[in-house]
């Protein structure tokens, strides 16, 4: 007898491709009388702009629900969204990859068959990945105040450099003169970090980097932190304000205020396949290691 499961399914609204593999998914739903839920823009978006026959579903709205599994449908920044209206109910996820890169987002569009029966199955894995938290002494913060891959400490795209003066344990550090510094998770440690010459760090390595981008200093490296340190941080800046940035969602603070990043009480789960390795992975989806000399 098929057990009775539970699907919170999300998507991309910006993205067309997909409605082959949302037909298969919500196919295979209806044959296995799962339960749906989806929220009320992307049910929309399937009714009205792909014509998809969506079948009875419950309608998500404040990220107010229950599931067994989140399906979210798209790449990984649609997977940093979706991991977001998660929050901390740790519901794990699993990301069908209609985008481009698909780090997080890691199923194939090509086996949604072949996933949905692994998951039935239990044929499959659940990583924890670590997640970043940061609050202000002097004010609330205004975007949901938590990061799967990183928060971003950054100068407005045409003013001069920041100072970040940061402090370990409440112990000091240094001052970085630089357009920003990342603070990111293993799991964020191959997107904008990597970019900017930060470390890959292998997940669940319970650990947090540093890296600073544009530094003034050709001595200002990046350093990997145990993941129970606390991070005080303090900017100055000449136009007197700079950007937060959690997961590329950012907003504007003045500066001087005292931040304080840690992590999260909670873990974000991702489903992985059961044979599913990073180091595979990094070989096949970031070409890392290739020789390009053929």
């Amino acid at each position: 007898m098929t057990k009775k499961l539970k699907f919170a399914l999300f998507g991309n609204v910006h993205q067309e491709r997909k409605s082959a593999a949302v037909q298969k998914f919500l196919a295979i739903a209806t044959e296995k009388k799962a339960e749906l839920a989806m929220p009320e823009s992307f049910f929309s978006f399937l009714r009205d702009n792909m014509k998809i026959h969506v079948p009875n579903c419950e309608i998500i709205r404040d990220n107010n629900f229950t599931a067994d599994y989140v399906v979210c449908m798209g790449g990984d920044g649609t997977f940093l969204d979706v991991a977001s209206r998660v929050g901390d109910k740790e519901i794990p996820i699993i990301g069908i990859n209609t985008g481009r890169l698909g780090f997080l987002a890691s199923f194939s569009p090509d086996h949604i068959e072949e996933t949905m029966a692994d998951v039935y199955d239990g044929n499959f894995c659940v990583k924890a990945h670590s997640v970043l938290n940061i609050s202000c002494d002097e004010m609330e913060l205004k975007d949901y105040p938590y990061a799967l891959n990183e928060i971003a400490i950054l100068k407005h795209d045409i003013s001069s450099m920041i100072a970040i003066h940061t402090d370990i344990n409440d112990e000091y550090l240094t001052t970085y003169q630089a357009d920003g510094l990342i603070i990111g998770t293993p799991t964020g440690s191959t997107a904008y970090s990597l970019s900017v010459g930060g470390p890959i760090i292998v997940p669940q390595s319970d650990t947090i980097s540093l890296t600073p981008v544009a530094p003034h200093s050709l001595n200002m490296r990046p350093m990997v932190l145990c993941d129970d340190s606390e991070i005080s941080l303090r900017v100055e800046s000449r136009s007197h304000s700079f950007l937060i940035s959690l997961d590329g969602r950012s907003q504007n603070y003045p500066d001087n205020i005292h931040l304080r990043i840690r992590k999260a009480p909670y873990c974000v789960k991702v489903v992985t396949k059961q044979n599913q390795n990073f180091f595979s992975t990094l070989r096949k989806k970031m070409m890392w290691g290739a020789d390009s000399r053929g």
